[in-house]
């Protein structure tokens, strides 16, 4: 997950460069008085989305094979312990007659 963002984020900072570069040549317009700055940020991200949606598609179905593999894993561990709490509940439960009926004699 960690190599897609970096590679998704070195798409943007590309993108970015190249932007600016076309801003600051005047083949790309210019954002109105101070908001030059947003303008190019905004650009960039406009042009990198579908490039990182094309060029990383096979790193994000790498990443998101990873992610379901945790979670599985995830999932495995609580049913293994809800397994185990429910294998203690019943020992205590069997148990527990005996020590509820000495208790409300009393």
């Amino acid at each position: 997950m960690l190599r897609y963002t970096l590679m998704r984020l070195g798409i943007f900072v590309g993108c970015l460069v190249v932007v600016w570069g076309l801003v600051y040549s005047g083949v790309a317009p210019r954002g109105l008085g101070d908001s030059n700055y947003m303008w190019v940020v905004l650009l960039a991200l406009v042009i990198s989305a579908p490039i990182s949606f094309v060029v990383l598609r096979g790193a994000r179905d790498r990443a998101s094979a990873e992610v379901v593999a945790r979670v599985d894993r995830a999932r495995a561990n609580l049913d293994r312990n809800r397994s185990q709490e429910d294998a203690v509940l019943d020992e205590t439960a069997q148990g527990a007659p005996n020590q509820a009926s000495s208790t409300t004699r009393r």
